[in-house]
């Protein structure tokens, strides 16, 4: 079993990407699972067709430790389990713990023990507290793939992840099998990123085009490749989804300097000289 976490700077696409190359791994026949770890609980809803699915932490609020494991998991597109970890009430307590809450519940309903081929956890925004890093930190992520655009801000986030991974790799075992470019149509946008990818000493694993296609598959609250499997956007993701099946390289990064971050948007004519 593969345990992939999806990291990004929030808003960069990271659950949109994770539920359309799920979709695809589940075309191919892989038995997944998503745990989003957003308190949004929105990393699952095109797989579920829009369901508003029931948080972990709601779940044990209302209903106490003692709840069924189909209380909190639902099936999807193409089989994909899922799971909303959830957050606190609104103002109260860290939404982070919602993540450890939710794996360890998860662990001893026995969600793991399904012969499944992938878990992948769609975790908040950037590396900024234990709890949203504990998929890296404990090893329950072996894999982890940097959602980012040729966006400055995007890049900088990408790079402090990239941080919370180095440190995490000895005692975690965790590492960065590559970036996805979730495009925002920046000029040179492919080019920086796979340079950006290189001097982590990873690859940018594949270059996802902007395309309306995916607004619209959302407004049906479906992935691309449920809404329209014929469409190119559909073969983006199916392409993305194999290679991320097909992935040997796995690395611990290394982090670029801020100096060196700027000069590399610099030399890609992203920022004034």
């Amino acid at each position: 079993m593969r345990q992939v976490a999806i990291y990004g700077k929030g808003g960069i696409g990271k659950s949109t990407t994770t539920q359309n190359l799920t979709a695809g791994l589940g075309e191919m026949g892989k038995k997944i699972m998503i745990v989003g770890c957003d308190p949004k609980a929105d990393s699952t809803r095109l797989i579920l067709g829009g369901l508003a699915q029931q948080t972990v932490l709601d779940t044990l609020r209302e209903e106490g430790e003692d709840i069924e494991l189909d209380i909190v998991l639902k099936p999807g597109f193409a089989g994909i389990k899922c799971v909303e970890s959830g957050g606190p009430e609104p103002g109260v307590g860290c939404a982070g713990r919602g993540i450890i809450t939710s794996i360890g519940l998860l662990e001893r309903l026995g969600a793991y023990e399904d012969d499944l081929d992938y878990v992948f956890y769609d975790v908040l925004g950037d590396v900024v507290c234990g709890g949203f890093a504990m998929p890296i930190r404990e090893g329950k992520a072996q894999e982890i793939y940097i959602v980012a655009s040729g966006e400055m801000m995007a890049l900088y986030a990408a790079n402090n992840i990239s941080k919370g991974i180095q440190k995490y790799a000895k005692t975690g075992g965790c590492r960065l099998g590559g970036i996805i470019c979730n495009s925002r149509k920046v000029d040179g946008e492919k080019e920086l990123v796979s340079a950006f990818a290189q001097e982590l000493g990873t690859q940018m694993i594949h270059f996802v085009p902007r395309d309306n296609m995916v607004q619209r598959a959302e407004i049906n609250k479906k992935t691309v490749i449920d809404y329209d499997p014929v469409c190119d956007q559909a073969g983006e993701y199916r392409t993305l989804a194999g290679n991320i099946e097909n992935n040997d390289m796995f690395v611990i990064p290394k982090p670029l300097t801020q100096d060196r971050l700027e000069a590399l948007l610099m030399e890609h004519g992203l920022m004034d000289i």
